[in-house]
């Protein structure tokens, strides 16, 4: 489904099996090519990047999106899902943000070549625009600390550091597996009554 378009570049929800079939390769290729860059250094096979799709879109509550050019090119990506489906991250953020109410960034790329056009701001607005309100009062992400310019875009959308931050192993483009530092940053959507 069209949600926007952005230059030459649209903006997609994956709403359907029929959505998800057009667009899994694209996927794959673009999670490959994003996390295999700066800051991350990630390796991952088809296979596992096709396991990511396929993970997110059946999560409940799933906000995937897709920013893609002509008829099959997937130039980046993004998802949200409640926190409560992301098991580690709600226990370290338990008791910082009402759990049952607070949605969680996953993921978001973009291909290097179209970087600096404004398209991660976008797609990280839309995410956050798709959110029920009347559910939803807070949203967290995590991001790199390692000198990751994406920290400076979530602030000018109006994230705050939380103070948190968690260590996340993987493995790289050499081979190793390492560990990097990833901090937590939120904002408030609305007043939702929590329970």
């Amino acid at each position: 489904m069209l949600i926007t378009e952005l230059d030459d570049i649209a903006i997609r929800r994956i709403t359907s099996d029929d959505d998800a079939q057009t667009w899994r390769a694209g996927f794959v290729g673009a999670y490959q090519s994003v996390f295999s860059g700066f800051p991350y250094f990630e390796r991952f096979y088809p296979s596992e990047a096709e396991g990511v799709y396929r993970k997110l879109l059946k999560t409940p509550g799933n906000i995937v999106l897709v920013a893609t050019r002509g008829v099959s090119q997937v130039v980046g990506f993004a998802a949200a899902y409640p926190l409560v489906h992301k098991e580690a991250v709600a226990t370290q953020l338990t008791g910082l943000v009402p759990i049952q109410h607070t949605y969680y960034l996953a993921e978001l790329g973009i291909l290097e070549a179209y970087r600096g056009r404004g398209l991660g701001a976008r797609m990280v607005k839309e995410r956050v625009r798709l959110i029920d309100r009347d559910r939803f009062s807070h949203v967290v992400l995590r991001v790199s600390m390692n000198h990751n310019p994406s920290s400076e875009m979530y602030r000018a959308l109006g994230f705050e550091e939380m103070g948190v931050h968690m260590d996340v192993s993987a493995m790289r483009t050499d081979g190793r597996v390492t560990t990097d530092r990833r901090m937590f940053m939120s904002k408030v959507l609305s007043q939702v009554q929590v329970d």
